[in-house]
């Protein structure tokens, strides 16, 4: 996840705030949370987050597309890089078309794959143009 703000001289600078924010945010509060492309599209929203637990980091969104009252959606682990919180619109945004979202590796809920498999994760993100972590 990235949250970026920027200053007067139009450098993205990390934006440190006291308490609850973007700097540190609960888990429970970013589940559920929307998904929307740069063309304000709705990709979907966040079901789980994937945390390492070597390293204790969030590494991948788990996001739902498609379906309808959960029946026939696609879930798909978009590394955590990938990610950018809007804290404007209390949502998330991805660099992604929709197209570009539905060809990618995705799974169903009952078929989860081996996120720690390393030829998966290199698959995975090489399909959004991100680097495996720590992140």
């Amino acid at each position: 996840m990235t949250y970026e703000t920027t200053d007067t001289t139009l450098m993205p600078t990390a934006e440190i705030v006291d308490g609850p924010g973007p700097a540190f945010m609960s888990a429970g509060t970013l589940i559920g949370n929307d998904v929307y492309n740069l063309q304000d599209e709705d990709l979907g929203d966040v079901k789980e987050l994937m945390l390492d637990m070597r390293t204790g980091k969030v590494t991948y969104a788990v996001l739902s597309f498609g379906g309808f009252l959960g029946m026939g959606e696609k879930l798909f682990a978009v590394p955590w890089p990938a990610l950018t919180l809007d804290t404007e619109n209390k949502r998330f945004t991805l660099n992604v078309s929709k197209e570009r979202l539905a060809s990618a590796p995705g799974f169903d809920s009952d078929n989860w794959p081996n996120m720690a498999n390393p030829e998966w994760a290199s698959g995975i993100h090489s399909h959004y143009g991100t680097t495996s972590g720590p992140y």
